[in-house]
């Protein structure tokens, strides 16, 4: 049982650690694009990275 424990927080950190590079990669992204639509997509995508994929409506008529 603890060893089940163990095993289950050692991938809590794992997944923990992969989403925090996850957010600097998007971070480092947005901040760099110049570009007004890739920067706008860019904004998008760290939106999502920071609050889950389905924070930002879409608009299925645009």
């Amino acid at each position: 049982m603890s060893r089940a424990l163990v095993s289950l927080a050692e991938r809590g950190v794992r997944a923990e650690l992969g989403e925090k590079e996850n957010l600097k990669v998007t971070y480092k992204r947005f901040m760099d694009e110049r570009e007004p639509a890739s920067k706008n997509k860019a904004g998008k995508d760290l939106v999502r990275t920071i609050f889950g994929k389905d924070a930002i409506a879409e608009d299925p008529v645009l």
